[in-house]
């Protein structure tokens, strides 16, 4: 269990950094990260047999996360059904670039989400994102492509900095 310690006091924070920007909810990335190191801990051999720790988790993290969305969705499905979901931030709600990109984030596919965050956030290849997600690299870079044509659209008025 010591190596399962060093590498949470070595990647928590930067974890839940990257679940944060993928989730736009801190309390639910400290929560899929916490569960992914006890899933950690509840391995017999902890990270023995594992090259990367910190991907590991990331792994385990997103999957955590995607199937609390599929479930929330069913349950959404059935309850709320009939009931008109409202955005809780108004209009007359103050701005700034990184409340506008967390909203932008949150309206654009998830697809395009996750590709953006992990390439972006997680500074992964488009290699790493593809063993990640468990798809082709082409469809991960048709969804950064994507996911940053729909990001541009809905941050229209800021300036983007150039080299």
């Amino acid at each position: 269990m010591g190596d399962v310690a060093e590498v949470y006091h070595a990647c928590y924070r930067r974890l839940v950094v990257q679940l944060f920007a993928f989730t736009t909810d801190l309390t639910e990335a400290q929560d899929v990260v916490q569960e992914a190191f006890a899933r950690a801990v509840a391995r017999p051999r902890g990270f023995a047999g594992i090259d990367n720790p910190e991907a590991w988790l990331r792994t385990v993290a997103l999957n955590i996360v995607r199937r609390r969305w599929r479930r929330r969705r069913i349950l959404d499905l059935i309850l709320l059904k009939e009931r008109p979901l409202h955005d809780a931030a108004g209009p007359d709600s103050g701005s700034d670039i990184a409340t506008d990109l967390t909203r932008a984030l949150n309206a654009i596919p998830r697809s395009y989400r996750e590709v953006i965050v992990l390439h972006y956030y997680a500074d992964l290849s488009v290699d790493e994102i593809a063993a990640a997600l468990n798809v082709p690299a082409g469809t991960v870079k048709s969804r950064l492509s994507r996911g940053r044509t729909a990001l541009a659209a809905r941050l229209r008025g800021y300036e983007v900095a150039r080299a």
